[in-house]
């Protein structure tokens, strides 16, 4: 039996918590497959939507910041690019952009799923390379902190 059926499932309409549920408890194998079959784009759309939703308008009153993800395990091995834009106490997100992101964060689409749905640490994922960062690690290090992230 499938746990994330993702022809059964409404990303757009998800709410966090239930999708925190779902990654947590869905086999590795089961993600992997989300992640690289055809829903990928939808779930990266999705979650990257959601996250300037939930950004913690209090704790980024004074930042400026582009944040750039590089999302890999696409099917042709080519990485997923989006940039978070932090300014201004607001969060935009587009596919990328020629400014110079303060953070570079790359990750594969499964590390990336537990990272945002509060089941897997940063520093962790970070520790065991399963999470890379270039620019302001001290930005980086923080950065789930400036958002509201669910737990299952």
């Amino acid at each position: 039996m499938t746990t994330f059926d993702p022809s059964q499932l409404d990303f757009a309409n998800m709410d966090a918590a239930e999708l925190a549920r779902l990654v947590k408890t869905t086999p590795k194998d089961e993600l992997e497959q989300l992640m690289t079959g055809e829903h990928r784009n939808l779930v990266l759309d999705e979650i990257f939507a959601q996250m300037a939703r939930r950004v913690r308008k209090d704790k980024i009153t004074s930042m400026d910041a582009i944040i750039r993800w590089r999302i890999s395990g696409r099917p042709d091995g080519e990485y997923d690019r989006y940039e978070l834009h932090i300014a201004n106490g607001g969060c935009t997100v587009g596919p990328g952009s020629e400014g110079q992101p303060r953070l570079t964060i790359t990750t594969d689409g499964v590390n990336f799923l537990r990272l945002v749905s509060g089941n897997a640490s940063g520093p962790t994922l970070f520790m065991t390379k399963k999470l890379q960062l270039a620019g302001d690690l001290a930005l980086g290090a923080g950065l789930t902190n400036y958002f509201d992230i669910p737990k299952a």
